[in-house]
């Protein structure tokens, strides 16, 4: 199904129904503010399982992302972040930036891959973060790639409905997608370190 949402003013019952997917252990599909995505509750196994499917990930070696609503439940999450990292997130979120930690205890290991590294995210996108709300902790996500040589990620919701509507519970339409992701920091080193231009100039 592909459920239209307004992205400056999220219908509630809407943003409810597709909460309520996501804890039936579905697998949805939405905007951010960078690129179209695809996500599920982090704390289903049977959902975390069959996004990688979907996507092709070993859970083992990629690194997944979590979609946050603030810095106190990035806190939660991730093992440790030091001041110099988290004032540097402070800064630069909600944005279009995903910063990866060292992943903390409360992570479930299901999808910790072999480095304990999670990316996390705190998007500036009103759908996205009534959803998180909603559900009452982050949502796990992953972005979407088209197979064209010229346009790298979807940015019609109704193509991405075509392609993946017998695999997914539901596609949000929240308006057209971007075609540039999130910028990428590395925090687990010393010093944080920029390793992919994004959609967004960082705040250093």
């Amino acid at each position: 199904m592909i459920l239209t949402i307004h992205p400056q003013n999220p219908d509630q019952r809407k943003i409810a129904q597709v909460a309520e997917m996501l804890r039936k252990h579905g697998v949805v599909i939405y905007p951010t503010d960078t690129v179209y995505a695809i996500g599920c509750d982090m704390m289903s196994k049977e959902a975390v399982e069959r996004l990688c499917r979907i996507r092709h990930l070993d859970p083992q070696k990629a690194m997944l992302t979590l979609i946050c609503k603030d810095l106190s439940q990035v806190a939660e999450y991730a093992a440790q972040i030091d001041t110099p990292v988290f004032k540097l997130m402070r800064r630069n979120l909600p944005g279009p930036f995903t910063f990866i930690l060292p992943a903390g205890s409360k992570t479930p290991k299901l999808f910790i891959n072999r480095k304990k590294t999670i990316g996390v995210r705190i998007p500036d996108n009103a759908i996205l973060m009534a959803l998180v709300e909603e559900l009452g902790h982050p949502i796990l996500t992953a972005s979407l790639k088209t197979n064209d040589d010229v346009v790298e990620y979807f940015t019609d919701p109704e193509d991405l409905h075509d392609q993946y509507e017998n695999l997914v519970d539901a596609v949000i339409d929240g308006g057209p997608g971007g075609i540039v992701p999130s910028g990428l920091i590395d925090c687990t080193g010393q010093e944080p370190e920029l390793i992919r231009e994004g959609a967004g100039e960082l705040k250093w």
